[in-house]
């Protein structure tokens, strides 16, 4: 399943509000994320408003088509544009996306057994 990880930058002055709208994300903008396809979705914070997401799906360019297709979307990063710091595109299409360079459990399942370290004890 690939993994998707991108920031932004929330203004500092409406990082508590940004928060308090994340806690009651609308119904029909969590059923839309679900049927076009963003699974394990998360939003991470920090206190200097860098965000950071993380997501899977199997086409990030096919679920965000498919959200663009959705009248509740274009509500949403109508609403959620306001929050972030230079950003001339809706949130959605203006992130940064990271590039993966490690993952446990990937590195882990290409291990042979012989190459499974022993326990010490």
């Amino acid at each position: 399943m690939p993994r998707v990880c991108f920031t932004l930058q929330v203004r500092t002055d409406r990082m508590e509000e940004y928060v308090e709208r994340h806690a009651a994300v609308w119904p029909e903008m969590l059923e839309a994320l679900r049927a076009t396809g963003w699974r394990d979705y998360s939003l991470f914070l920090r206190e200097d408003g860098l965000l950071v997401g993380y997501l899977e799906t199997d086409d990030l360019a096919a679920a965000q088509a498919g959200m663009a297709r959705t009248d509740v979307n274009a509500r949403w990063q109508a609403e959620m544009g306001e929050f972030f710091v230079d950003l001339d595109l809706p949130p959605d299409q203006g992130f940064w996306q990271l590039t993966e360079v490690f993952h446990l459990e990937d590195q882990l399942a290409a291990l042979s057994p012989t190459d499974t370290p022993q326990d010490s004890r």
